[in-house]
């Protein structure tokens, strides 16, 4: 299993070329602490990208994944006149089988590679571009965009007493839990783990770890391979 901070690299996949600025793939479930960690990168130097808020970019009205979507699920999912995509309408279709989810996946997944591979191209940042993916599953082959892929780990009922303590119903709670990958899932789909089942100290201090171990090495792709061949 992966140490924490640092962590142990594992080849499980070839990791992108196409982005010149190194890129990592932040994934983990409600609640687990995605957030903490992307807002301390972002403090620490690296850019952030938020792929949900990408995702909304790819359906703007007149938008060609828009239109895919509408051929494929109905026009009456889009207001008359401003275009506007009815989500709510949307998910009732796309989430009423699997077989539905799957074909709007399908859609929406070559756009948002696309749109992710534009953002990444043209990004001169000096260090990384931390990318916060909500679910790792689903990416397909935009994981193929990434150099790394973090992970951050939390045991579902510490998850759900933070949600709850956060205002959130627990009902809504497991509902959106029952449709992410498990920690398990994460782990095995991941280079590194930040485990966080401790307080938030410890977790940012497995990220000054990461943090620290990739900026003596330089941000490179050579570079992740070196750090899990030394930690091992």
């Amino acid at each position: 299993a992966p140490s924490r901070g640092v962590g142990v690299r594992r080849t499980l996949r070839p990791h992108g070329k196409e982005a010149r600025v190194y890129t990592v793939f932040l994934a983990g479930g409600i609640a687990s602490g995605k957030s903490t960690v992307a807002r301390e990168l972002s403090l620490r130097g690296a850019r952030r990208i938020d792929l949900d808020q990408l995702s909304r970019r790819v359906l703007v009205p007149g938008g060609a994944c828009l239109r895919e979507i509408v051929a494929a699920f109905g026009t009456d999912l889009v207001e008359g006149e401003t275009g506007e995509l009815d989500r709510g309408l949307l998910a009732r279709r796309a989430f009423s089988s699997s077989e539905a989810a799957r074909r709007l996946e399908s859609i929406e997944l070559p756009h948002i590679r696309a749109e992710l591979a534009r953002e990444l191209a043209r990004d001169t940042h000096p260090c990384c571009c931390v990318v916060e993916v909500p679910l790792l599953d689903r990416m397909g082959d935009v994981r193929g965009l990434a150099d790394e892929v973090v992970c951050v780990t939390c045991p579902l009922p510490l998850r759900r007493l933070r949600a709850r303590g956060r205002g959130m119903d627990p009902g809504d709670f497991d509902a959106r839990a029952a449709r992410q990958p498990t920690d398990d899932w994460l782990r095995a789909h991941s280079d590194v783990e930040f485990a966080n089942d401790g307080d938030e100290g410890e977790l940012l201090d497995q990220v000054a770890l990461w943090w620290d171990a990739h900026a003596r090495r330089g941000w490179s792709c050579g570079a992740a391979d070196a750090m899990g061949e030394t930690h091992a």
